[in-house]
């Protein structure tokens, strides 16, 4: 037997491997860093790069000691020369990101804004049709506040926020909710409306247009990044 890893007991055979990362689904995930590492050879890193991103890395774990580092090392089974190897890495993917996407950004946001834009607002869900009507004029009239109703009302998870939610991206909710918050203006309060098995009662609260800032930026090329590497992975087989 051509063993390859040793893991505490248990020695791992070189034909074992395939079947393992297929066993536990990890064969895609493989896959997608090898096209990464093939999309990336040519790409190079200053040394100035090398040694920021390496500095940012360590601060981002906490690594700030040497003692620090070396017992992290020993945990990950890693040597320094990987490590490098990998900070080398994640630089290559950011400037192979910004090569092939940075352009493209502008018009993106604009064909994704409506889906991108986020909202605070509140929910009440029920089965009974009968019952939506009650607690949405009880709302309407001021008898009772909105989260009164919906922490004994709601049939959802919002009853533990007392019907708010958010904010998020309106490419969470469902089409027909978002639909209604896009079109809404703050404190508008929406009459009972049936959403499949459920009547649904929803007020916004604030609504956050989305703005192209260097977050969003980063949001989106990642976005086109992963739907490249995506399709890659469709396109490659493993035999």
């Amino acid at each position: 037997m051509n063993s390859v890893l040793q893991v505490g007991d248990r020695t791992i055979a070189a034909e074992e491997l395939i079947p393992l990362l297929a066993k536990y689904q990890l064969l895609p995930q493989l896959l997608r860093e090898i096209i990464v590492d093939g999309a990336i050879t040519a790409i190079d890193c200053t040394p100035e790069e090398k040694t920021l991103a390496c500095q940012q890395f360590y601060e981002r774990n906490q690594l700030m000691t040497e003692a620090d580092r070396l017992a992290w090392l020993e945990r990950q089974n890693m040597t320094n020369e990987q490590v490098e190897e990998l900070v080398d890495r994640g630089i290559k993917i950011e400037k192979f990101k910004q090569l092939n996407w940075a352009n493209k950004i502008d018009s993106y946001f604009l064909k994704r804004k409506e889906m991108l834009d986020r909202a605070i607002y509140s929910l009440l869900r029920t089965k009974d049709g009968a019952m939506a009507q009650e607690l949405y004029f009880r709302i309407q009239e001021g008898e009772q506040s909105f989260s009164d109703l919906a922490k004994e009302y709601s049939q959802g998870p919002e009853v533990q926020t007392g019907g708010l939610i958010g904010p998020v991206q309106l490419n969470f909710p469902h089409p027909m909710l978002a639909q209604m918050l896009r079109v809404s203006q703050p404190g508008q309060l929406w009459p009972p409306t049936r959403l499949g098995e459920w009547f649904i009662i929803v007020r916004l609260e604030k609504f956050f247009p989305a703005q192209l800032d260097d977050q969003m930026r980063r949001q989106l090329t990642d976005e086109l990044f992963n739907s490249w590497v995506q399709e890659q992975v469709k396109q490659t087989k493993i035999s």
